[in-house]
């Protein structure tokens, strides 16, 4: 019976162990969870999302301070469109978050950012541009595009000097997807060097509708796998979303997949930035506490636990010292939804805002609890302790968990 271990993912000249740990904002894939893959010669994601945020927590910068003294005068105005991101600075906390992560790595294995195009900033084009460049001045291995098309993102880059060095990646959920984006970027000779197909049992932002139970993950890779050939494009495919032992790993890789991409399992790990107060959320979750919604600003659906803080709150918009999904005209679905209320209920000292949620702020407060499908099976991965809570577990632990495992079978830890 094979191991996952008994496969070898190529990227260019490298070979490393199957295994990418995908790239959860914010800061929920820390940059001692993505060295912890590499070290065991995997690949590792940290996240730029919110990226000044989390400077100034590994650093102590004082970016989103700087910020919101700025625009302080902004704060009641339902106009967001003068509330800017000064790029130097977004250059700066790039090239922190990324170049302190890339001087820490050790062993033989990647890490990886992740890069949302939904992240637009008030100035998408403009941001996104800074964001890619400073990471690839900061020395990471790879960039990973996720949350929208990116089928402008290569050219931003184009001029870049690591641009044909760095490992390049995209994720799709359809072959539709895939050659839209091969078709936009074919005058820049410049494939992707792998690719990430994310099925409906993903966590957090879907690349589907509410239809999402109607779709296979096994069947898009089995599509884009068959297209590559008959194209004669030789593009690795990542099989990512509800893949929760060594087993499943396995039965992909055998499929036209070249690796995959794991988070949950992941969630719920030493390393992982969750507070051990939601991770002990995420144990005991069963599957009925697991829900897709709409309530994400982007518009793409979410897949969050029900009893997530962020569902219904009604939070005063906090852009001026975030504004992360404000788009280039300054707006954003919360504050839409959030004036509406407030006009509904002018002598409420609290509203709710059931339909959308200020991602932003409950994402940096750790109170958006979003997860993948398979979430209500964690407490079946490790020991439930005396008091009744769960035992946190260590990333290598659930690393060689999936690099060596047979039959289904899941290691639990040693008992604490």
């Amino acid at each position: 019976m094979k191991r996952l271990d008994d496969f070898r993912l190529k990227l260019g000249k490298d070979e490393l162990v199957p295994i990418m740990i995908g790239g959860m904002g914010v800061d929920i894939s820390t940059a001692e969870l993505a060295l912890v893959a590499a070290r065991l010669g995997g690949i590792g994601h940290i996240s730029d999302a919110m990226v000044h945020d989390v400077s100034d927590r590994r650093f102590d910068t004082s970016y989103i301070k700087e910020k919101t003294r700025q625009y302080k005068y902004n704060i009641n105005n339902s106009d967001k469109s003068e509330v800017k991101f000064d790029l130097a600075h977004l250059a700066e906390a790039t090239r922190l978050h990324v170049g302190k992560t890339m001087e820490a790595k050790q062993g033989k294995g990647m890490i990886f950012v992740n890069c949302m195009e939904k992240l637009t900033m008030n100035a998408p084009k403009e941001t996104l541009k800074v964001r890619l460049e400073a990471a690839l001045d900061a020395g990471i291995d790879g960039i990973t595009m996720s949350a929208g098309l990116h089928l402008g993102s290569f050219a931003l880059i184009a001029d870049h000097p690591r641009f044909r060095e760095a490992k390049l990646g995209i994720i799709v959920s359809s072959l539709r997807a895939l050659q839209l984006f091969l078709r936009k970027n074919a005058k820049l000779n410049r494939l992707p060097d792998y690719v990430i197909v994310e099925g409906p049992l993903a966590g957090g932002h879907l690349g589907f509708g509410l239809d999402w139970a109607e779709y296979d993950l096994q069947t898009i890779i089995t599509e884009i796998h068959h297209w590559l050939k008959e194209e004669k494009l030789d593009i690795p495919l990542i099989a990512a979303g509800g893949i929760f032992t060594g087993s499943d790993a396995v039965s992909f890789l055998e499929n036209g997949a070249a690796g995959v991409q794991v988070a949950t399992r992941f969630t719920v790990t030493k390393e992982c930035g969750l507070p051990d107060k939601v991770k002990q959320e995420y144990f005991k979750a069963s599957e009925e506490d697991i829900q897709v919604n709409q309530i994400s600003p982007t518009g793409y659906p979410m897949r969050m636990l029900k009893n997530t803080p962020a569902i219904g709150d009604g939070i005063r918009p906090g852009c001026e010292s975030y504004g992360y999904l404000l788009d280039g005209n300054g707006n954003c679905a919360y504050i839409t939804s959030y004036n509406r209320e407030v006009a509904a209920h002018p002598d409420a000292k609290k509203i709710s805002v059931m339909d959308k949620t200020c991602l932003c702020t409950h994402m940096r407060n750790f109170n958006c609890w979003t997860c993948g499908h398979l979430t209500y099976k964690l407490k079946d991965t490790t020991n439930k302790l005396e008091d009744g809570s769960y035992q946190i577990l260590t990333a290598e632990h659930v690393f060689k968990d999936y690099q060596f495992s047979t039959d289904n079978q899941i290691a639990l830890p040693e008992k604490e």
